[in-house]
């Protein structure tokens, strides 16, 4: 897509793309404004003003740093966005992966009577017919919704969550410019486009529609409630969803103690060994068990209960887990154990990794190997207190992208959800060990594996897919020799790198029509002189000597912009 058609789509968002155009520049990133040619967007006032200024106190931050403040700022679409971008270090540069994890979703709450306007209208009845009290000032506010306490009308305490007027249309049109903005990144800076903006975007927009979608909240809710609902370590609370739509969800409201609040859990008396193996072992059992599991686990959403179970808050970010995920899993862990570097390289060959345009695999076999030797023997030998789990992930992490390795964006939620559950346990207690807690767990998945009945129906689902090759492979091979015989067979033919070419011809094209009008109104102001008539000024005529000065103008604007280009 050109600037032009950029213009086109988005000239009734004018306002918001010079807003986010402002706060990038003011952040320190105007050099990719420019190179993306938005600037034209601001008036000649601002852009004089902010273009040239290189002395705001925000640029002597790091570029991650200014980067998520500059996100916190533009508000809650691109907080979400760098919330779905911490999650996808294979979709960039990782410290900024691990910037954006930090990113605060707290935001001034809006007014009380919007939020019953919400409600009443989103429940189809007055607030006094659903509840028995409803506390106007909110206890949280993010950027989604906020969080109001209420008690229905059987005096059931409960937590009824709102979402904030207009947001999704706020969205929508955020992720129409971002979309835009990730098509002119991969036409004007190549150097950017691995990063594939578009998927970034794209995966934002997936993300931010279904936790703007209660019902789907609820769902998960409900489904991660049902598989603990018997558990003596866990409470997930209850959803009602005859008071909850698409923009309300009433859910049980749970009191207990921050699970980040030592102090207190310390003076009512709880075993905080015990509390940290609960919360490894609930976090395993929806890896390896259940295949479901919640991906938000900072302290804000995990509280200490009364009898000493650990409560659940905010089900809008979860985790899915396939069944042969979680035996690769299983046999990952256990190459881990026994030092078996070979094993570990072949599940992740397994689990499919391996980037399409490898050609020695032995080749990508070795040096893989030898990498994650590399990684992995200092540890051996350590304490488990001795070891920063956080980091041995971000040094995983590190190899994987440096190989190439291609993994599904589930398992990225699941390595950032263990990184930041370790860092609150670790915290709970420091001698706590993640691998014997997952021991059990990998035990019985081994176990499974061995059923004669899971061995059964593999076999026969392999035998249903070689049926399907047999059978649909020659009827497919027969309609490509008729499309051959008919001349439909059509190959597509991509231009690499053409839209670059076509953006320096046209560059080049300005500079040339402007050296000549430039030539021409000097040639004009020659002939004014030279005639040497009309209104004289210091002995020459007036329209000559606008004429020189015009094309002197003409001629520094040609220099600067060719200069600063670096292309002499």
């Amino acid at each position: 897509m050109s600037l032009l058609g950029f213009w086109r789509r988005h000239y009734r968002d004018i306002p918001r793309i010079r807003q986010i155009i402002m706060v990038a520049t003011r952040h320190g990133f105007g050099h990719l404004v420019e190179q993306l040619g938005l600037k034209r967007f601001v008036s000649l006032g601002r852009r004089a003003i902010t273009f040239r200024t290189r002395s705001f106190p925000e640029h002597r931050r790091s570029a991650p740093v200014r980067l998520r403040i500059m996100f916190e700022e533009l508000g809650p679409s691109f907080i979400k966005l760098g919330q779905v971008m911490a999650c996808r270090p294979d979709l960039l540069p990782l410290e900024y992966a691990q910037e954006l994890c930090k990113l605060t979703d707290s935001v001034p709450p809006f007014p009380f009577p919007e939020a019953r306007e919400i409600v009443e209208r989103e429940l189809g009845a007055p607030l006094a017919q659903v509840f028995s009290s409803f506390d106007p000032e909110p206890i949280a506010a993010a950027s989604i919704a906020q969080v109001h306490e209420a008690r229905l009308l059987d005096n059931t305490e409960v937590m009824v969550k709102v979402q904030r007027p207009h947001i999704e249309q706020i969205i929508d049109r955020d992720i129409s410019i971002l979309r835009g903005i990730a098509e002119l990144i991969e036409i004007y800076v190549p150097d950017m486009a691995v990063y594939n903006p578009r998927g970034i975007v794209d995966e934002f927009a997936r993300t931010i529609s279904r936790e703007l979608d209660f019902f789907i909240e609820a769902s998960n809710a409900g489904r991660l409630r049902e598989n603990f609902l018997t558990s003596g370590i866990l409470y997930v609370p209850r959803v009602f969803p005859e008071v909850s739509s698409k923009h309300v969800l009433v859910i049980e409201r749970i009191r207990g103690l921050r699970i980040d609040d030592f102090a207190q859990i310390d003076r009512a008396g709880f075993d905080r060994k015990e509390i940290s193996r609960n919360g490894a072992a609930a976090f395993f059992q929806m890896v390896f068990q259940d295949g479901f599991f919640h991906a938000d686990p900072h302290p804000g959403n995990i509280f200490v209960l009364a009898d000493g179970k650990i409560g659940l808050v905010d089900f809008g970010i979860m985790g899915r887990v396939t069944e042969e995920n979680m035996q690769y899993y299983a046999d990952t862990i256990v190459a881990l154990v026994e030092h078996d570097f070979d094993k570990l390289v072949q599940e992740y060959m397994n689990m499919g990794f391996v980037p399409d345009d490898v050609v020695d695999i032995d080749r990508f076999q070795r040096e893989l190997k030898e990498d994650l030797a590399e990684l992995l023997e200092p540890y051996y030998g350590m304490k488990v207190k001795q070891i920063d789990f956080g980091m041995y992930v971000d040094r995983l992490t590190k190899i994987s992208i440096r190989h190439g390795l291609v993994m599904p964006q589930n398992l990225y939620l699941v390595n950032k959800t263990l990184v930041t559950l370790e860092g609150i346990l670790r915290q709970l207690d420091p001698d706590f060990d993640f691998i014997e807690i997952a021991r059990p767990h990998v035990a019985r998945l081994l176990l499974k594996r061995r059923d004669p009945l899971r061995v059964l129906r593999f076999a026969r689902k392999n035998a249903a897919d070689l049926y399907e090759v047999f059978t649909v492979f020659p009827k497919q091979l027969h309609r490509t020799f008729r499309k051959l015989l008919r001349g439909d067979i059509r190959v597509k033919v991509q231009h690499e790198e053409l839209q670059h070419l076509i953006r320096d011809v046209d560059k080049a094209s300005n500079r040339l029509s402007f050296s000549i009008i430039t030539a021409a109104i000097i040639v004009a102001s020659s002939i004014i002189i030279h005639a040497g008539q009309g209104r004289m000024v210091f002995g020459m005529p007036v329209f000559g000597l606008i004429g020189y000065l015009l094309a002197a103008v003409l001629g520094f604007w040609i220099l600067i912009g060719i200069l600063r280009s670096g292309q002499l």
